[in-house]
C-alpha cells in the first residue's frame, strides 16, 4: 500500500494557478489536459506549476520562482503594449536603423508633448501640391478594444482630455466586399535573452461590420475591426456578401481568399514575420527573468498594395469567446502553448519513474528484469547514483517514501518540497558527458513532434532550412545551454527567430542587435525578387475586387 501511495504521489496532476479575472477557457484548457486547479487553503504557496494572470506580476514573484513553475508574463513587457512607449522605441530603432527598415508604423506624435511637431506636420500636408486627403487617427495611449478612439480630417475636431497618440490613418486599406479588416497575429515569446520568438499559424481576421466609408469617419462600425464594439452593431448577426455572419475569419480561410484570386501570400507572411521580429528587438533585452513567457497579441492591418502596417501591441491578446471562430482558434492556441512550455516532458519523466519503481518491485519478488527500465537510468544519470541497478531502485523508493511523508506534514517553516519539484529540480541539473551523448542521438523533441493538435507545415513560416539542419536535444527549452537550440515547430507554434546560425549567436550573450539587423537586411533582400513576381498577381485581385 505503501508503495500504490508512492506511485499516486509521482502522478498527481500539473497545479495551475490563475489570478482573479483570467478567461475561463484558460482553466477549461488546463483541467481538459488534466491539470488541478491550485488550492490556496490546501496547498502550499510554492505548490503550483503554472501561474496566470492579466496583469504584471511583482518583481518579488520573479525573484522567488522555483525551478518546476512557469509564469505567464515577463517583467516590462508592457515597454511595447502601451501605444506611447511602443512610439518612442520604433523611432529610436528608425533613427538608428534606418526608416527604410521601420517603416512600417506610421510616424506617431505624442500629445500633448508633441503637439507643436504634430500641428507643422499637420500643414505641410495641407499645404503640399498635388496631394491627397490626409486623413489622422488618436488613440489614447493606455486604453484597448477600441475605446477613445477618434479619426478626423480638420484639427478642429480633434479633442483629448489625457495622453494620446496621433499616427496618419491608412485611408486605403486593404478591402474584402468593401469591408475593412486587419489581423490578429498570436505571438508567443519564450525567452528575452537569448531572444525567442514563435508566431502563430493560425490566428483571427477581424472585419469592420458595415463598408469602408471616408465620408462617414464618426461611424466606428465602418472603421474599427474591434469585436467588442462591432458585436453591439446592426449588421453583426446579419449575413453580409462576401464575409458571412459575424466579423471574424481564421488565417486558414483569409489565405484560402486570396489563392482563389491567385495571390500568393508567401511574401505577406513574411513580411509580417520581418514585423514581429524588428519589434520586439526594439525593447530587447528586458530585465533578466528565468522562467516566463509572454503572449503576445499583434494587430496587423493590409493596405491595398498588400504591404503590412503595425497598430499596436496588446499585451493580454483577448481570449474570450464570442463566436465558434474564437473557440476554434484560441481553444488550441492554449492547448500548443501548454506544448510549448514542455510540460510534456515532465509528465513522460514522472511516468518513467513510475515505471522504474514496478520494475523494482518485481525484482525485489525475484523476477529477473529483462530489459532496462528509461526512467530509472534517467534517475541514475542525472543523480549520479551508482551503476548497479538495485541501489537505484532502493534509493529511489527511499526518496518517495521520505517525500509522501513529508506531504503528511501540516506545520512547515519552509515550502514542502513534492516529488514533482524534486523531479523537475532533476531535471535542472547539469548533464553528465554519458548522457548529453545519448541525448543527441535523439530525432524528436517530446511533445513537438506527437502533439494531438498537429497541422501540417508551412514553409513561409518556417526558420531557414540551414537552420533546421540541427540536432535536437531533450532538455526543456528554457534552460541555459550554449548548445541548445530552439525548437522549430510545436504544435502550430512555429519559430522565426532565431532565423538561422548567426542571428542564434547574436542573441546570446547580450543581445548585439546591430549583427541581427545585418541578417534581416539579407533576408529582406533574398525576398525581394518573389516579391517583385507577385506584383502583377496583386493589381489582378484589385481588378477583380
Amino acid at each position: 500500500m505503501a508503495d500504490d501511495y508512492d506511485t499516486r504521489d509521482i502522478l498527481r496532476p500539473l497545479v495551475f494557478r490563475l489570478h482573479e479575472n483570467v478567461p475561463s477557457i484558460v482553466r477549461e484548457v488546463l483541467l481538459e489536459r488534466g491539470w488541478s486547479e491550485f488550492d490556496k487553503k490546501g496547498q502550499d504557496d510554492a505548490d503550483w506549476n503554472l501561474y496566470w494572470r492579466n496583469s504584471p506580476f511583482h518583481m518579488t514573484d520573479h525573484h522567488s520562482i522555483k525551478p518546476w513553475q512557469r509564469l505567464n508574463h515577463y517583467p516590462e513587457a508592457v515597454r511595447i503594449t502601451r501605444k506611447d512607449y511602443l512610439a518612442r522605441h520604433l523611432k529610436r530603432m528608425k533613427g538608428a536603423y534606418g526608416s527604410a527598415l521601420y517603416e512600417f508604423s506610421p510616424v506617431a506624435f505624442i500629445m500633448p508633448n508633441d503637439y507643436v511637431k504634430f500641428i507643422a506636420e499637420y500643414n505641410k500636408e495641407r499645404q503640399s501640391v498635388d496631394r491627397r486627403p490626409s486623413y489622422w487617427i488618436c488613440k489614447p495611449v493606455d486604453l484597448s478594444r477600441g475605446r477613445g478612439i477618434l479619426i478626423f480630417q480638420d484639427i478642429k475636431d480633434l479633442v483629448y482630455d489625457c495622453t494620446v497618440i496621433v499616427q496618419k490613418y491608412i485611408s486605403n486599406p486593404l478591402l474584402i466586399s468593401g469591408y475593412k479588416l486587419d489581423l490578429r497575429l498570436y505571438v508567443c515569446v519564450t525567452s528575452f535573452c537569448p531572444l525567442t520568438i514563435y508566431t502563430y499559424k493560425e490566428g483571427l481576421v477581424r472585419f469592420a461590420t458595415e463598408k469602408f466609408d471616408l465620408s462617414s469617419l464618426d461611424n466606428v462600425y465602418a472603421h474599427l475591426t474591434n469585436t467588442s464594439i462591432n458585436k453591439y452593431g446592426a449588421s453583426y448577426k446579419k449575413y453580409k456578401e462576401g464575409i458571412g455572419c459575424g466579423c471574424k475569419w481564421t488565417f486558414s480561410k483569409f489565405r484560402s481568399y486570396l489563392r482563389i484570386f491567385g495571390v500568393d501570400d508567401v511574401v505577406l507572411w513574411q513580411k509580417i514575420n520581418n514585423i514581429v521580429i524588428l519589434t520586439l528587438l526594439a525593447v530587447t533585452p528586458l530585465p533578466v527573468a528565468s522562467n516566463c513567457f509572454e503572449l503576445f497579441g499583434f494587430d496587423i492591418l493590409i493596405d491595398d498594395k498588400f504591404k503590412p502596417w503595425l497598430l499596436e501591441v496588446n499585451y493580454n491578446p483577448a481570449l474570450c469567446l464570442d463566436c465558434s471562430i474564437d473557440d476554434t482558434v484560441k481553444r488550441k492556441l492554449l492547448h500548443d502553448i501548454v506544448e510549448l512550455l514542455n510540460y510534456k516532458q515532465i509528465d513522460t519523466f514522472r511516468q518513467n519513474q513510475v515505471a522504474g519503481i514496478k520494475a523494482g518491485r518485481r525484482s525485489t519478488a525475484g523476477e529477473s528484469a529483462t530489459e532496462e527500465t528509461p526512467g530509472l537510468l534517467t534517475c541514475q544519470k542525472v543523480a549520479k547514483c551508482a551503476s548497479s541497478e538495485q541501489p537505484a531502485l532502493q534509493a529511489s523508493r527511499a526518496s518517495i517514501r521520505k517525500v509522501a511523508t513529508l506531504t503528511r506534514r501540516t506545520a512547515r517553516a519552509h515550502p514542502r518540497k513534492t516529488l514533482t519539484s524534486q523531479l523537475r529540480e532533476r531535471m535542472n541539473m547539469p548533464k553528465i558527458p554519458s548522457q548529453a551523448k545519448a541525448e543527441t542521438k535523439n530525432k524528436h523533441f517530446p511533445g513537438a513532434g506527437h502533439s494531438p493538435h498537429t497541422s501540417a507545415q508551412l514553409s513561409c513560416w518556417l526558420p531557414t532550412p540551414d537552420f533546421c539542419n540541427y540536432r535536437l536535444t531533450t532538455r526543456p527549452y528554457f534552460l541555459s545551454d550554449k548548445d541548445q537550440r530552439p525548437i522549430p515547430r510545436v504544435g502550430d507554434f512555429v519559430l522565426i527567430f532565431p532565423f538561422n546560425e548567426a542571428a542564434l549567436q547574436a542573441s546570446r550573450d547580450g543581445t548585439d542587435i546591430k549583427s541581427i539587423i545585418k541578417e534581416i537586411n539579407k533576408l529582406i533582400s533574398k525576398q525581394l525578387p518573389l516579391e517583385q513576381q507577385n506584383t502583377k498577381k496583386r493589381v489582378g485581385y484589385l481588378t477583380s475586387v
